[in-house]
């Protein structure tokens, strides 16, 4: 009996001094404001973990912005023996670039981000080596790929945080946009007809849900990434390794529209910058704020030394001296 109490009083202690990480792997999650890409909330959103297939995201937006995009593709041997989620591609047949894309976003399919990734790179470790440049040319420092699918591997690693800024910087791409939003895609050539759906639940049935990805790996558990929209207020919420991550993801958006109002810190106009200058900006500039900050924003207007007629400043907007947002500003004597 005696052995029985020390075994357990030993196993608690040791359960008790565990790491966070030490639990399923660790897990995360975080919402930004999908405007500027602050950081609004979160739990452990800067710890590195396995993000699965929302690895996805920067596959496609390195893709499109390789300026490599080729009207067709053709499949490679080792593009179709790609393990994991599949659009079932045949070795030796050729398929759009832009139906690829779409079948890499909406199902997920591993066998075309492998295609992709030779197309853009030469090969599939040329292509990732451009992610990774990406990723550093964007201020993503604690993430790391080393496939262009999100397979399991020791060091392909992101935060929730950073995937969250994937999808931000990637949704400023139109056609990523156009790509991330779509319920449904249907690509014809010949008698090859093909019609994907879009695994994110929530785009089907959530109306303030625009874009998302999910993902999922034995490793990384359940992995998704969501984009909402509502009254104006753009959210994205990122979790890792949840596997009530649906529920979670309206929970979060629903909790942080409750909690943060849109708020005009400029309006459209002219303003008087100094004595005989005027500034005009063009459109209003709105950010998300709770009620508590909006006392703590400041407002900076760089003016170039440009002496001739009409010049183009910027006009910046900060909280707590971090800067936010920027936006042009036409400056007139």
């Amino acid at each position: 009996m005696k052995r029985t109490i020390c075994f357990v009083l030993i196993l608690s202690i040791l359960l008790i001094h565990q790491p966070k990480q030490a639990f399923a792997g660790g897990s995360a999650w975080a919402v930004i404001d999908a405007e500027t890409g602050r950081l609004l909330d979160g739990s452990n959103e800067n710890l590195q973990l396995p993000i699965a297939s929302l690895t996805k995201i920067w596959t496609a937006l390195t893709f499109i912005e390789s300026g490599s995009v080729e009207e067709e593709i053709t499949i490679s041997p080792e593009a179709a023996s790609a393990e994991g989620s599949s659009i079932y591609l045949e070795q030796g047949s050729t398929i759009s670039s832009e139906a690829l894309l779409y079948g890499l976003m909406l199902r997920s399919g591993n066998d075309a981000a492998f295609a992709l990734a030779e197309s853009a790179g030469g090969s599939a470790e040329g292509f990732i080596d451009h992610m990774n440049e990406k990723a550093k040319l964007y201020g993503l420092e604690q993430t790391t790929f080393r496939n262009p699918s999100g397979l399991h591997h020791e060091e392909h690693l992101s935060t929730a945080y950073e995937t969250a800024l994937m999808l931000y910087y990637a949704m400023q791409n139109e056609e990523f946009k156009k790509i991330a939003s779509a319920e449904n895609f249907v690509y014809r050539k010949g008698d090859d007809v093909r019609g994907w759906r879009n695994k994110h639940r929530l785009i089907h049935s959530n109306p303030n849900v625009i874009a998302g990805k999910t993902g999922f790996t034995k490793a990384a558990g359940r992995t998704l990434a969501t984009y909402f929209e509502k009254d104006g207020k753009k959210v994205i919420v990122v979790t890792l390794n949840n596997g009530n991550d649906w529920n979670t993801h309206e929970h979060l958006a629903n909790k942080t529209f409750a909690e943060y109002k849109l708020v005009t810190v400029a309006k459209k106009g002219k303003y008087k910058i100094l004595p005989g200058i005027i500034g005009e900006i063009d459109k209003p500039i709105r950010l998300l704020l709770r009620k508590d900050e909006i006392e703590q924003v400041s407002h900076v207007v760089y003016i170039p030394r440009d002496q001739h007629g009409k010049r183009k400043g910027t006009w910046t907007v900060s909280l707590n001296n971090e800067m936010l947002i920027s936006a042009p500003i036409q400056i007139k004597k």
